[in-house]
């Protein structure tokens, strides 16, 4: 399939079937994920793989939407901004380098017939004491893992016209 196909197959999937994921698709998954591409190949992120089966109650006081813990699996992508590159006028760019990661683990889920959701609406105080997190780590995003129950729904983007400037603003 081409990356064109791939990245227009990614959605959100907000159901998912219980059926585990065998550990070769988990690991081919956080394999496209440690290959992504970070500022200075620092790496400042880590992620937390959360199986969902008995602790569906806890994981809901990070997001609190029953089809969140319906996946077997949970990931959640941390930033380590103390191990970032930092711009010469400041910006770190651990949020940049998480988004770049997230992004190759959820293209490669689809890539492997899994749904994702890209989370980012969720209690980062619970999160830190539901996942045992040590200080300097932040939680960035999350993302449910798993075989999607339902069929996509159309995608509504902008065209080409709408988002792209050539030249100058």
């Amino acid at each position: 399939m081409s990356f064109l196909d791939l990245a227009s197959r990614r959605c959100s999937v907000r159901g998912y079937k219980p059926d585990p994921i065998p550990d070769e698709v988990l690991q081919q998954v956080l394999e496209a994920a440690r290959l992504a591409p970070t500022a200075a190949n620092r790496q400042p992120f880590r992620l937390l793989v959360i199986h969902t089966a008995g602790r569906q109650e806890e994981l809901r006081r990070i997001y609190g939407r029953d089809w969140f813990v319906s996946a077997p699996i949970v990931i959640g992508i941390c930033a380590l901004p103390d191990k970032a590159w930092v711009r010469s006028d400041g910006k770190n760019y651990a949020d940049v380098d998480v988004a770049i990661v997230m992004d190759h683990l959820i293209l490669a889920a689809t890539d492997a017939g899994l749904g994702t959701c890209w989370i980012g609406a969720f209690n980062p105080a619970a999160a830190k004491e539901v996942l045992g997190l040590p200080a300097g780590v932040e939680p960035v995003a999350f993302t449910p893992l798993g075989y999607p129950n339902a069929e996509p729904r159309p995608k509504q983007r902008l065209s080409l016209e709408e988002l792209v400037h050539y030249e100058r603003w």
